[in-house]
């Protein structure tokens, strides 16, 4: 199984890609990798937080194992349907949200972190605001 890697300031996290579930999403997530950017906390969404990819260039992506509710770790490409784009990474209970009104996102990756590793990593960014963060594959 083809893996990438979440490098939040040193602490490192892998989630196992999805490629017979979302196979287009994927294709398109390894076309921009490496990527550096920051992580910040979700206004919207509940515990969760997010990168910005709206400077990517990504190609027509078709909705493929989407979702409204992922699941702790769950990692979402979101290819701006009707917001901007997105990867979300939720920390606790999630429902992916923007002013738009609910999101489906497309589930490509499940990050390999603890209950309390995500609520850490939630509560950082909601307290002391953006973290560096480099997502490249391994």
């Amino acid at each position: 199984m083809s893996q990438i890697e979440f490098d939040i300031e040193g602490q490192v996290f892998v989630a196992d890609l999805l490629e017979d579930e979302a196979p287009r999403s994927v294709e398109a997530l390894r076309e921009f990798l490496p990527l550096e950017s920051e992580l910040m906390h979700v206004r919207w969404s509940g515990h969760a937080t997010w990168i910005n990819i709206d400077e990517v260039s990504l190609p027509d992506i078709p909705r493929e194992n989407h979702t409204v509710y992922p699941s702790r770790g769950d990692i979402l490409l979101y290819p701006g349907y009707r917001n901007e784009q997105e990867i979300l990474v939720p920390c606790g209970p999630t429902c992916f949200k923007s002013p738009a009104g609910e999101l489906a996102g497309n589930h490509v990756a499940r990050l390999d972190a603890s209950r309390e590793e995500l609520d850490e990593l939630e509560e950082e960014t909601l307290q002391h605001g953006v973290k560096d963060i480099v997502v490249r594959e391994r």
